[in-house]
């Protein structure tokens, strides 16, 4: 018998920490995002391209610890258990630790590993700033946020302009990571905002079947919310793009090795004083750091995360 062609051989699925700041259904005066949810759904959903190490929770950490286990209760049926950690609860205290900074570290002294950290990267910085030693353990940080020089913000009809929210909450753990030398991807607004997800994208969800219907009415309500922040009844699943990066790269557009700055202008979310933006540009020469930029999502990959979900609906 001839040796298989290695080309032929499947590949093992790649080993991920993930880093999240997922709050879908948690109650509050106006529905909370669900981007990290479907991400996380359409990981677990792929267990031939991916596999979590870890989870660990930043921002309302507890919630989040909550629900996290609910979605893997529902829809982790690989058999594996996937540890849960909390983290950072404001993203605003790097350097502190915690259980999750604890577990992140000791699995990072196992293994190399790619951190998914597709919320603010507090825990992540905490890691890097109390472990040096662990710096080259870590593949790369592939994170939601980032923009092209001067880029605004603007999603649906472009009524208004909003913020880079995982890194303009804690812009010092993005500095401590490009500080470090850590390789790092960003896959935020510029490359997401080509995809969009309406009701009849979702309305498979709308069944007798207790997770689906959970997932439904979460989604519902924020596409609902969104039009009347963005005058378009749907959203933009932001957080899938860097999922994406890690198990179909091929559907995106990178700018590879580009220059990184944080510039300091006008807020153009809110027009009272100064913020702080994380931005990219080829013309940038007074800067040391550098990142993979993905800069465009194409045609195909909205259809790969619909599909995600509707391979995980039904199960129970």
């Amino acid at each position: 018998m001839n040796a298989p062609n290695s080309n032929q051989m499947p590949s093992k699925p790649r080993r991920v920490w993930l880093d999240t700041d997922i709050m879908i259904g948690m109650k509050d005066q106006t529905p909370r995002e669900v981007d990290d949810a479907i991400a996380l759904i359409m990981a677990l959903e792929h267990p031939d391209k991916i596999e979590l190490v870890g989870i660990s929770t930043i921002t309302y950490a507890d919630y989040s610890y909550a629900v996290t286990h609910k979605i893997l209760d529902w829809y982790n049926k690989t058999g594996r258990t996937i540890p849960v950690y909390r983290g950072s609860d404001t993203a605003r205290d790097v350097g502190t630790e915690n259980d999750a900074t604890r577990a992140m570290a000791e699995a990072l002294r196992q293994e190399k590993l790619p951190i998914l950290a597709i919320g603010p990267v507090t825990n992540v910085a905490t890691v890097v700033k109390n472990h040096p030693e662990l710096i080259l353990q870590i593949e790369e940080v592939v994170v939601c946020a980032g923009r092209t020089e001067g880029l605004p913000f603007k999603p649906g009809l472009e009524q208004q302009t909003v913020g880079d929210y995982n890194f303009e909450m804690d812009p010092k753990s993005f500095r401590i990571l490009f500080d470090a030398g850590v390789k790092v991807v960003l896959s935020g607004y510029e490359c997401s905002v080509y995809m969009f997800l309406g009701k009849t994208d979702i309305d498979f969800l709308n069944n007798t079947n207790e997770s689906d219907k959970w997932v439904y009415e979460q989604v519902r309500a924020w596409q609902q919310f969104n039009e009347t922040l963005f005058g378009v009844d749907g959203f933009v699943p932001w957080d899938t793009t860097p999922l994406g990066f890690l198990i179909y790269p091929e559907y995106f557009k990178y700018h590879h090795d580009i220059p990184v700055k944080i510039n300091t202008r006008t807020n153009d979310a809110d027009a009272s004083g100064d913020k702080p933006y994380l931005e990219v540009s080829y013309e940038y020469k007074d800067t040391n750091w550098r990142a993979t930029y993905a800069y465009k999502t194409l045609p195909g990959y909205e259809e790969l995360v619909i599909e995600a979900l509707k391979q995980g609906s039904g199960k129970q």
